[in-house]
């Protein structure tokens, strides 16, 4: 599993004036919890990009204050007109202690009905999971292969992973494959004209 690392610089003071003077800095407020103590920090902002801004699930090991820990970003606070990142809380991986995380979700083959003519749409990006460090996983994958037009697969149709436990609702729509407007208008005219001509074979032997 990847993972980046984030050398930061521990915080002394919480309150609001001293979170301020640390966004004033460039730098961004965090802490992470989870383990025996929270431990409160921050970091340059540029150093959780490759973190923060990619779709792949990635570990951070954060060092500060001679000590390493190894966590994932559990939520990040953003200012609600530009988007800056103000807060990230991180959970400490804690072996053998159970932890929720948002994995993302990859489609894996090419479906039947996309053969066919129609378009494969992904519903759900990341799946709440259940699980702990040792079987934490960095992608669920799905394959789409026996999916023909008109049908979806759900959450509950993954298969089973050792270790992990799903959160998402199991009716939850993962993916499907749609029929094209043009294929669909189309098979309605052919059924139209079936009907069409059925309706006048009947009037002929009546």
């Amino acid at each position: 599993m990847q993972s980046v690392v984030i050398e930061g610089t521990l915080r002394t003071e919480v309150g609001k004036k001293a979170t301020k003077a640390v966004r004033n800095e460039g730098n961004i407020p965090c802490n992470v919890y989870g383990g025996k103590e929270n431990v409160y920090f921050s970091a340059p902002e540029k150093v959780f990009k490759s973190l923060i801004y990619t779709p792949d699930f990635k570990l951070a090991e954060i060092n500060v204050g001679g000590n390493t820990y190894k966590a994932i970003v559990k939520e990040i606070q953003e200012h609600p007109v530009t988007d800056r990142i103000l807060h990230i809380d991180f959970v400490e991986l804690v072996p053998g202690k159970s932890l929720k995380a948002d994995i993302p979700i990859i489609l894996e083959g090419q479906s039947e009905g996309t053969k066919k003519g129609g378009a494969l749409y992904q519903k759900m990006r990341r799946a709440k999971v259940k699980t702990t460090p040792e079987k934490l996983i960095d992608a669920i994958k799905v394959d789409v292969t026996p999916l023909e037009m008109g049908q979806s697969i759900r959450i509950r149709d993954i298969e089973a992973i050792d270790g992990v436990e799903i959160l998402t609702s199991p009716g939850t729509p993962i993916a499907s494959v749609e029929i094209p407007r043009a294929l669909r208008s189309a098979t309605s005219k052919e059924e139209t004209e079936a009907a069409g001509e059925e309706v006048a074979a009947e009037a002929e032997t009546e």
